[in-house]
């Protein structure tokens, strides 16, 4: 075991987090840690680091157990080194090890000294031993890895914004390669590309990782247990976050049923006592049953904490088809080009989620949708009835700092009576009393949270929302997704979280070299799609390489032998040689692997031609919509991509023989 909680009690004043609850961490086990806001996630991962001390219990560590904690406070720390220096700091002792070397070798310079030289020596094999050539490789990997191109490496420290920070400690916690690492909402400040680098990277982590995190998608790929922080108990699922679902369900089933059946054992006695109480003859009997209801241990109600309140969208006016229309729109700050001549439409009905990468200029497009970005060329146009909802961080300053939150709810028009507006407002964390506090005591996260309750009861027929999640719970994500999935507007929305984007996208657009690329289908065809072009690249690199691998052989050969090159033939010629003559049998069967060699290339060609179509087919809307179509014409291309490799490789092992054939 590396750490642990054995029989733990933790309280916050009258509060208690957890109640005599004990939890292990073996070595290799990666865990997620979930549970409601406020139900003490972060609290549990700083009693296992020793910043807290329990009430009762002890924390349980290894003595040889190394931690890393990465947490939101670590935003404190400022420096003005640059990042690739501040992530070499994982690696002290080598560093160390470094200026050692560095002060031996100009002493010996000066003394020439023998022990000198010893040292010297016995330093620069120490540093070899701890993989000392590499660190500087090793480090720029993960920086960039985690999205920082290399020209920003000597950059320094303090001039990066607060998630582009906690990038570069993150990169020096997985560095240090500690035995138990500890990771409170690693995601919130990575873009797509650097969650799945870090997916990745995680998987072969050496040591345990236990993660909170409000993504699902990465929970699922990442963990095989699932620890629930849950009524003051930890609860333990030996599976990932799909399996805890599931699990969950079959739990709280069974444990109703268990409550309910204890209860109609409770009245039924209750009724024996109320009844034999009052007759002399059996009031010992009534006694005893009572005794008996006393030392009973009381299963709980398993009815879930927190209500599933319902958030319902209200649209008064239906837009025309178009809701905006850019026309070869440009953007550029400086010599950074966000989009360049690009034009698109956004229809009634589209759920569209904008991804991809940092700095691709996700938020500014949508800004430059909601008319609160200029742009340098083009044309910008609203549709007929359109009224929209912006939700992002600067709306924040539109807070009347002096309302309470329940008045700035009022404010919207909803016409939603104050008992709705509560319910809804507990949709997004402000539960009892919180409606009634002041907007200018918030946190920046609860602000936020204002402003996303207020879009909701707009009435706006078309939203636009930049990472509408970043400070919701998974049941308010769930919610909100629900809600959304409902919504008769329509939508066009950023976010990192591919399981809230993959519940409510019916379209994808991307930046890609300055233009905006739309995809017809949900995240995960996408995804399918993204994989497939990628194969389907790889195949056509490996088929080219082979062709020239080809056709390599075959110039060696006419040097060799003088031989002429027959302008129509593709494979590989066999002609009569000057200085040897070939075997009869061995030219019947070079013969032969030509003959078949010709034949695969045109099926591979023809193959080829047939499976692009068909991949053209899949993006077709006329195709998304009607599904018995789609399906056979996902059928048709799996099929044809499975053909392919098959002809692929017998291509590779005839044209091996035919080689070998040559050589004799």
């Amino acid at each position: 075991m590396l750490a642990g909680l054995q029989n733990v009690t933790f309280e916050f004043g009258a509060r208690a987090i957890v109640e005599d609850s004990t939890w292990h961490i073996q070595p290799g086990e990666r865990i997620g840690l979930i549970g409601y806001n406020g139900t003490g996630k972060s609290t549990l991962l700083k009693l296992l680091v020793g910043e807290y001390q329990p009430s009762k219990g002890t924390i349980e560590r290894s003595r040889t157990t190394s931690m890393g904690y990465l947490h939101q406070d670590l935003l404190s720390f400022d420096s003005n080194d640059s990042i690739l220096q501040v992530a070499l700091g994982a690696f002290e002792k080598v560093l160390q090890l470094e200026k050692e070397i560095e002060e031996l070798g100009i002493e010996l310079e000066k003394t020439g000294d023998e022990k000198t030289l010893h040292d010297y020596s016995d330093k620069l094999h120490e540093l070899e031993v701890l993989g000392g050539y590499n660190i500087h490789h090793k480090t720029e990997e993960v920086l960039q890895g985690l999205g920082f191109p290399n020209e920003d490496l000597k950059r320094p420290y303090k001039e990066f914004s607060g998630g582009w920070r906690m990038r570069v400690l993150l990169a020096k916690m997985i560095l240090q390669q500690p035995d138990l690492l500890l990771l409170d909402e690693p995601t919130n400040h990575l873009d797509l590309p650097s969650i799945e680098w870090l997916e990745k990277y995680l998987l072969h982590y050496q040591g345990s990782v236990v993660i909170v995190s409000h993504d699902k998608y990465f929970l699922n790929r990442m963990v095989t247990k699932i620890v629930e922080v849950y009524q003051q108990q930890l609860h333990i699922y030996n599976g990932n976050y799909d399996y805890y679902e599931k699990e969950k369900a079959i739990r709280i089933e069974m444990q109703q049923k268990a409550y309910e059946n204890q209860q109609d054992y409770i009245r039924q006695n209750e009724r024996l006592v109320e009844r034999f109480r009052a007759k002399a003859s059996k009031a010992a009997m009534a006694q005893s049953i009572m005794k008996k209801l006393d030392k009973l241990e009381r299963i709980e109600d398993s009815e879930l904490e927190r209500p599933n309140i319902r958030i319902n969208f209200r649209v008064d006016k239906t837009p025309g088809r178009v809701l905006v229309e850019l026309k070869h729109v440009s953007k550029a700050f400086g010599e950074n080009v966000i989009i360049e001549n690009s034009t698109v439409e956004i229809d009634r009905g589209d759920k569209i989620a904008l991804i991809g990468a940092n700095g691709k200029g996700k938020s500014t497009l949508l800004r430059i949708i909601a008319g609160v970005e200029n742009f340098s060329r083009g044309e910008r146009k609203w549709g007929h009835n359109v009224e929209e909802s912006f939700y992002a961080q600067h709306q924040l300053e539109a807070l009347n700092v002096n309302n309470t939150i329940l008045d700035e709810m009022k404010e919207c028009g909803s016409q939603m009576n104050d008992l709705e507006l509560r319910g809804l407002l507990g949709c997004f964390l402000f539960s009892g009393d919180d409606a009634d506090k002041k907007i200018k005591i918030l946190s920046g996260g609860e602000k936020a949270r204002v402003a996303l309750a207020k879009v909701i009861v707009s009435k706006a027929n078309f939203l636009m929302l930049d990472e509408p999640t970043n400070h919701l719970d998974m049941h308010s994500c769930d919610l909100l997704i629900e809600a959304l999935s409902k919504y008769e507007g329509s939508i066009i929305l950023v976010s990192h979280d591919r399981y809230f984007v993959s519940k409510t996208a019916n379209k994808i657009w991307e930046i890609v070299d300055h233009e905006i690329k739309e995809f017809k289908g949900g995240y995960e065809e996408w995804v399918a799609w993204k994989e497939r072009m990628a194969r389907q690249e790889a195949e056509s690199k490996k088929m080219t390489g082979t062709k020239e691998k080809e056709t390599g052989a075959r110039n060696k050969k006419q040097e060799r032998g003088n031989i002429p090159e027959h302008p129509k033939q593709a494979a590989p010629v066999i002609q009569k040689h000057t200085h040897t003559a070939i075997d009869k049998d061995v030219k019947k069967e070079h013969q032969k692997m030509q003959k078949q060699f010709q034949q695969l290339e045109e099926q591979m060609a023809r193959l080829n031609i047939k499976k692009t179509e068909l991949e053209k087919s899949l993006v077709d809307p006329v195709i998304y919509s009607d599904k018995q179509k789609f399906v056979a014409a996902e059928t048709a291309f799996k099929n044809a991509d499975q053909e392919l490799k098959k002809l692929n490789a017998e291509y590779e092992i005839i044209f091996e023989k035919i080689m070998e054939l040559e050589q004799k």
